[in-house]
């Protein structure tokens, strides 16, 4: 289902976005990763291009790796533009025939959309300098004439947002056991952002941003919104507010005080959508439940009311104990005062203490899509529970607007 992702000016340059988006976008200690000392923005393009280890790729390179662009390419749409599969060689990296080499995606601005080439350039920027096993590999780009594209790894199970809402034969429910690793994966990539040298702000965290590997070790994609944070004793960077709706941080929204604890607000919206396997922002649920965090906080830390927030689908895959794990964790990171949510080290180490034995995997935990508990799952203010059921749901998460 398309969904509406607006955002705003914001005070580093970036034009101004509203768009459709519909699917596709295209582990280490948390933040001692190896990366370069990244200067603070705003630097000159020609400084950008010159500090970045990527290949510059010719256009006619990336015709041909793509298939001159053929529609049935195409693994998915976004505001950038759309994203093609192609193939190069793993040495050399130059374009090769389909279905031979390397396996790589490539994002082609569009022309006519409204995302545009200092969001380009901010990728760039980011990830051609950061490293981390949690943060997709930037292979190269192309910047020819007024064509502006990006060169990725290939991540074969795609987005999260797709694992989490699309229905079908090839999505099957994620077992429980997966969802805590993608939510660990993904907190090991914000915790290295918010730790390196020059701290970063990921200002846009979302299920449709988190890629998957062969092995669902997930990878923090699409840095066009990401913000250097604060530096000396400043506690903020004020910004124009850019995101998307239903994960931005109250506070930014309100003064536009951006902090690396607006991204952890953004956490704990996404751990909530894995918990519950619902989406954000929804206006297709019954009154009282289109918005998530509003709908599901009041549960998270009652033994009787959280499995109305768990996803159905998963249900006897962990014990009560990990569900209210889980959902405490989730509360923390949404706490309405900034200074009330953990960091994301804390995060991480939360996230460890859920995770299976080594060797776990989506194939040990069978998705059971016919035990649910009974009752009414539409209010978790209601007294009313059925306390005989001791084992509840696994997480599931969703997409917000933005």
């Amino acid at each position: 289902m398309p969904q509406v992702v607006g955002s705003f000016i914001s005070d580093q340059g970036f034009n101004s976005k509203i768009v459709s988006r519909d699917g596709n976008d295209l582990s280490s200690s948390s933040g001692k990763f190896s990366t370069a000392s990244m200067p603070m923005t705003p630097r000159s393009e020609c400084e950008i291009l010159q500090a970045c280890n990527l290949k510059n790729f010719g256009f006619s390179e990336l015709k041909m790796a793509t298939r001159n662009f053929r529609p049935d390419s195409v693994l998915g749409e976004g505001g950038f533009g759309s994203v093609f599969k192609g193939w190069i060689d793993e040495h050399s990296l130059s374009a090769t025939r389909p279905g031979t080499g390397v396996v790589i995606a490539v994002k082609r601005l569009n022309q006519e959309g409204l995302q545009g080439h200092k969001e380009w350039l901010a990728e760039i920027n980011y990830l051609g300098q950061l490293r981390h096993p949690n943060l997709v590999k930037l292979i190269g780009y192309c910047l020819e004439d007024d064509h502006r594209l990006l060169v990725y790894e290939f991540m074969p199970k795609g987005s999260m947002e797709n694992h989490l809402f699309r229905r079908g034969s090839h999505f099957q429910p994620l077992s429980w056991s997966v969802r805590m690793k993608v939510a660990l994966g993904a907190a090991k990539g914000l915790a290295f952002l918010h730790n390196a040298e020059s701290q970063v702000i990921y200002r846009d965290f979302k299920t449709s941003n988190i890629l998957l590997d062969s092995h669902y070790d997930a990878k923090l994609s699409d840095f066009g919104l990401a913000r250097d944070g604060p530096t000396g004793d400043k506690s903020h960077v004020s910004t124009r507010i850019l995101g998307t709706f239903g994960y931005a941080a109250p506070e930014y929204l309100a003064t536009g005080h951006l902090t690396a604890k607006s991204d952890i607000y953004s956490f704990g919206v996404v751990l909530l959508e894995m918990l519950s396997g619902r989406r954000s922002i929804d206006k297709n649920r019954p009154s009282g439940q289109h918005n998530l965090v509003e709908w599901a906080k009041p549960c998270l830390t009652s033994k009787r009311k959280i499995f109305r927030v768990l996803d159905p689908r998963i249900v006897g895959q962990y014990s009560l104990d990990e569900a209210l794990k889980a959902g405490n964790l989730a509360l923390q990171c949404l706490a309405v005062e900034p200074k009330n949510r953990p960091n994301m080290d804390d995060v991480v180490a939360e996230l460890e203490e859920l995770q299976d034995t080594p060797g776990s995997n989506q194939e040990d935990h069978p998705v059971n899509v016919h035990s649910q508990p009974s009752g009414d799952p539409g209010s978790c203010r209601s007294a009313e529970e059925a306390s005989k059921f001791t084992i509840y749901p696994r997480p599931s998460a969703s997409l917000v607007c933005a």
